[in-house]
């Protein structure tokens, strides 16, 4: 491995933190020398001069290689976690050690668990820094990356091709160096359009920015203790919805949309199979809240209800109420949608519905097959038909994520957490959504579960959000060196 690339690349990753360190720094400074103004200084200063350390002493690199192009997005990562807490560990409060790398890899991973029991209770400043974490993490670190290195660069190539997964590069029907552009493109886009609705809507300009930080990097940190139950706005809710669930859906076919002015792109099956995951999961719970006396009118019941499933299909983490207060079905069911998720090539984490929908018609050939064992079925995506080795990739992903789930739901009974928020934390963490059950809902946080356990948590938000595998191959490339 060339360490000199890697640790040039991976320094343009922490420049970036360090530049949102500086926003934060300025936010602090408007906000009349808050307290976390000393912490963030140091922390600018610090990550600033590691960052640019290797473009002092590196003058030229070559060309990047595949194992330095894995090697460079897990430190790129990893490092920005480390960093990234460090606003957190100077300014103390709240924030030991544990419970500030569980908020940084919270808020990289766009997971937005946090160990905060008073949110409010944070300078502005920090609140930002937090915020920004979601807004880095969400367009990736390695996007960021890319923004900056030059067109014609291998390296921009490579990266591209490592940072998408196989399925969301299908959707890209454009040159790696324009995909860039595109995701980039549409993610800001999104994040100034919410944020000047949320203001019109009644937020003020700092909570408009904050929410709209989380929402596009479908995070769910919050400025407030009680989240978006806080504000008691149905217009502040549907426009969070929203958000949320255009940022759930390939970014590329949103760019369609605008490109072409036309709503054709959302006619993909995976498109289609998505928004009706959430419509029918909506409904069923709507029903059981009603049914079982949970709420007294079919309106709030509704609202709520697509509130809640939105929040959690699309790992964002928002809360309008407190789903710990709800029957244990519906928890189920919002458990599946943290399982299932968004599309690929959006900032979602979890399985993805694209991996969701290609098993279940592989399900569905099976059926078919057995029943006509003489006639040749191929997998249809609309008009596209997919591959068997795709189908059987897919597959083997939720079959590796399964197993992670059991291995991890084990470690958490070990250490002393109880079943049903070791196995809602674990489901949730790894698909980057944030709330699970009991304690851990959506108007609770994980302050009270233990260290361990923190970590652990921390290590599964880790292997959703870089979608498990390039951490496998960076350790065996690490076990292959140590023999």
């Amino acid at each position: 491995m060339d360490v000199k690339v890697i640790s040039k690349n991976v320094g343009h990753a922490l420049l970036i933190s360090a530049l949102f360190m500086f926003l934060s720094l300025i936010v602090s400074i408007l906000n009349g020398k808050d307290s976390a103004m000393g912490p963030l200084a140091i922390s600018f200063i610090i990550t600033f001069i590691v960052g640019i350390f290797p473009f002092i002493f590196v003058r030229k690199s070559s060309a990047i290689s595949l194992k330095d192009g894995f090697m460079t997005i897990v430190l790129a990562w990893l490092l920005s976690f480390i960093f990234g807490m460090l606003p957190y560990v100077l300014w103390g409060g709240e924030f030991t050690l544990v419970n500030a790398w569980f908020e940084s890899v919270s808020g990289y991973t766009t997971t937005g668990s946090t160990i905060l029991n008073n949110v409010e209770g944070l300078p502005k400043s920090l609140l930002f820094w937090r915020s920004s974490t979601h807004f880095i993490g969400g367009l990736g670190v390695v996007v960021f990356l890319l923004l900056i290195i030059p067109d014609a660069s291998p390296f921009r190539m490579r990266l591209t091709n490592i940072e998408l997964s196989s399925l969301s590069r299908e959707g890209y029907r454009f040159r790696s160096i324009k995909t860039v552009h595109v995701i980039a493109f549409v993610y800001v886009g999104l994040a100034l359009t919410e944020t000047l609705l949320l203001m019109l809507a009644g937020m003020s300009f700092f909570d408009a920015v904050n929410h709209s930080f989380s929402t596009v990097a479908t995070g769910g940190f919050s400025t407030k203790n009680a989240s978006i139950a806080y504000y008691d706005s149905p217009l502040i809710d549907i426009i969070l919805m929203v958000f949320m669930i255009l940022s759930s859906i390939h970014f590329g076919l949103l760019f369609g949309v605008f490109a072409t002015r036309s709503l054709k792109p959302f006619r993909h099956p995976v498109i289609k199979f998505f928004l009706g995951t959430i419509l029918v999961l909506t409904v069923i719970i709507t029903v059981s809240l009603k049914v079982s006396g949970t709420y007294e009118n079919w309106g709030s019941a509704l609202l709520d209800s697509a509130f809640q499933v939105s929040t959690f299909i699309t790992t964002t983490g928002f809360g309008t109420a407190d789903n710990a207060q709800w029957p244990m079905f519906v928890n189920v069911l919002l458990l599946y949608g943290a399982f299932q998720c968004g599309c690929s090539g959006s900032t979602t984490g979890g399985v993805k519905s694209d991996r969701m929908y290609i098993v279940f018609k592989t399900i569905s050939r099976q059926i078919k097959q057995i029943l006509h064992p003489s006639s040749v079925m191929q997998i249809r995506a609309g008009n596209t038909f997919i591959k068997d080795d795709a189908a059987f990739s897919a597959i083997l992903y939720i079959v590796f994520y399964v197993i992670i789930i059991f291995i991890s739901f084990a470690l958490l009974i070990l250490a002393g957490v109880s079943p049903s928020e070791a196995i809602s934390g674990t489901v949730s963490s790894l698909g980057n959504a944030g709330p699970a059950l009991d304690s851990l809902s959506t108007m609770g946080n994980y302050s009270a579960q233990p260290a361990i356990a923190k970590f652990i948590y921390s290590v599964d938000m880790i292997l959703g959000r870089l979608e498990i595998y390039p951490v496998f191959i960076v350790l065996s490339f690490i076990f292959r060196r140590a023999k």
